[in-house]
């Protein structure tokens, strides 16, 4: 009862999110409330150790851009991920700094072929959790610059 309740941003069922660290920015994101975890498209390069701590080595690839993004970050875990068809599959967890909008925070991020997906990133509702709202109606609440619809569904 005395909990206090905190206005909370909200988003479209998609969005544009920046992993600065990774030098990824504006990357079109499906938000799934459905999928506890997040994931991004990559490709894995090679793991390794610096300074005692395990990092991963891996590649974005942007194909119709003919881009390819080389990311590094601290592999934290091995986790098995259930997929939308069922299929468990063991992936590896890094957790980097993720914006959406003006809010930024650290998110555990599976790596994943997405390649057969429409968005390169998926944001799950553990990283969604206490910061936003969806509204599955609308795209792109938290993109400026990207062509918001006008008063329809997309």
């Amino acid at each position: 009862m005395g909990e206090k309740k905190t206005k909370l941003e909200v988003v479209g069922w998609r969005e544009l999110v920046h992993l600065p660290d990774l030098g990824l920015h504006a990357l079109p994101a499906k938000i799934d409330t459905g999928a506890r975890t997040s994931s991004l498209h990559a490709t894995i390069l090679e793991q390794f150790e610096r300074d005692g701590e395990r990092y991963v080595r891996f590649a974005v690839d942007f194909e119709r851009q003919h881009v390819r993004q080389v990311c590094e970050a601290v592999h934290i875990d091995w986790r098995g991920i259930t997929s939308s068809n069922g299929e468990t599959q063991c992936r590896m967890i890094v957790k980097t700094p993720l914006r959406i909008g003006n809010v930024t925070f650290r998110a555990e991020v599976s790596l994943a072929d997405r390649s057969d997906m429409k968005f390169p990133m998926l944001i799950g509702r553990s990283a969604l959790r206490r910061r936003f709202v969806v509204d599955s109606g609308h795209s792109w609440l938290q993109s400026p610059g990207r062509d918001v619809e006008k008063g329809h569904t997309s």
